[in-house]
């Protein structure tokens, strides 16, 4: 009975249409043996603001606009999560911030409407984000820039319902997809998001789109699982941020412990489904007393030694909320041995 019920379930997943197998396209470079420095700011570089954004600053999505820098981050004012707006010139000195999305009445909930991913993409960003009450879902909301008044409130424009749902009955998303991260390669879009069974248990998955609305879930997810008794990843997996160098892909990962203390991790993989840890590897955690207890959300953007990498830090240990988050910078460094 088991062996039929298992058989009856793999066919509903696979006529549904909605999974597949595909990899990433062959990773930029050569492979190359490389050792790892991560030099953080001491102070953050996005304190919380006054009203909407006073409890906590979180989640950076990091673009290039204009000769600049726009940040797509996340706000809480202590009962909802909001999407805010900053601007900068370097990355690390940000104004213009305002609020630009908050969860509507309708399947977004009341609770949430950020932890996005933007992309700039031609004249128009994209940005997925996480909403959904009581189960967590992906959406997408596109707005064109006004480049005479950075800054200034956009018009989103939503497709009517969620572009990302939960998996089946018993899949290990079923109770929930959240932290969408989304780059472009190849003529295709790659979501790497966090996934939620029925035991609670969070680990990283990745689909596939060809504009962005539409997507097909990776057959073999989840790609990356938890961590083994007494890892700093052990209790949980979420907020991918993925980049390629150096002959292979690369994800910095949040990992959470069983005293939800958040870290961050790094893997690497050659076709983006099979990911390894990155054995060595000194995990990041927060030296400073305003993020002792969190290190999170990465957000990054590679360039020739390294990448650049935007992530959010508080001094309370919990999964998600409370712990005065702010955003601080960093310059992961990868140097060829």
């Amino acid at each position: 009975m088991k062996r039929l019920a298992a058989a009856a379930a793999m066919i509903a997943i696979a006529g549904c249409g909605r999974y597949a197998d595909f990899r990433l396209p062959a990773p930029e470079g050569s492979v190359a043996d490389l050792r790892f420095e991560w030099q953080a700011d001491k102070d953050p570089v996005m304190p919380r603001g006054a009203t909407w954004d006073s409890v906590d600053v979180l989640n950076p999505s990091v673009v290039r606009l204009d000769g600049g820098y726009a940040n797509f981050y996340s706000g809480f004012d202590g009962k909802t999560w909001h999407t805010g707006f900053a601007a900068s010139i370097d990355g690390r000195n940000w104004t213009v911030r305002t609020q630009v999305m908050s969860p509507q009445a309708t399947w977004e909930g009341r609770y949430i409407a950020a932890n996005g991913s933007a992309l700039k993409d031609g004249e128009t960003i994209r940005y997925w984000y996480e909403a959904g009450a009581p189960v967590l879902k992906i959406g997408l909301a596109e707005m064109r820039p006004d480049r005479n008044a950075r800054g200034a409130q956009p018009t989103w424009k939503k497709p009517p319902a969620p572009v990302l749902e939960p998996g089946p009955s018993g899949s290990w998303d079923e109770r929930g997809v959240a932290d969408p991260y989304v780059i472009r390669a190849g003529d295709s879009y790659y979501l790497f998001y966090l996934g939620q069974d029925r035991a609670r248990r969070q680990r990283l998955g990745m689909a596939r789109s060809q504009d962005g609305v539409v997507w097909t879930k990776l057959r073999s997810n989840p790609i990356l699982e938890l961590g083994g008794a007494g890892q700093f990843d052990e209790g949980g997996l979420g907020e991918p941020a993925v980049w390629t160098s150096h002959g292979r892909w690369w994800m910095l990962y949040t990992g959470r412990d069983r005293e939800e203390i958040r870290r961050i991790g790094l893997a690497s993989s050659l076709d983006g489904a099979n990911w390894r840890r990155v054995e060595g590897f000194p995990i990041f955690a927060g030296t400073e007393p305003w993020n002792a207890k969190v290190v999170c959300d990465p957000s990054v953007e590679p360039f020739d030694g390294g990448v650049r990498v935007w992530f959010g830090g508080g001094d309370v240990a919990h999964p998600a909320e409370n712990i005065h988050g702010q955003i601080g910078f960093a310059i992961l460094r990868m140097i060829p041995r």
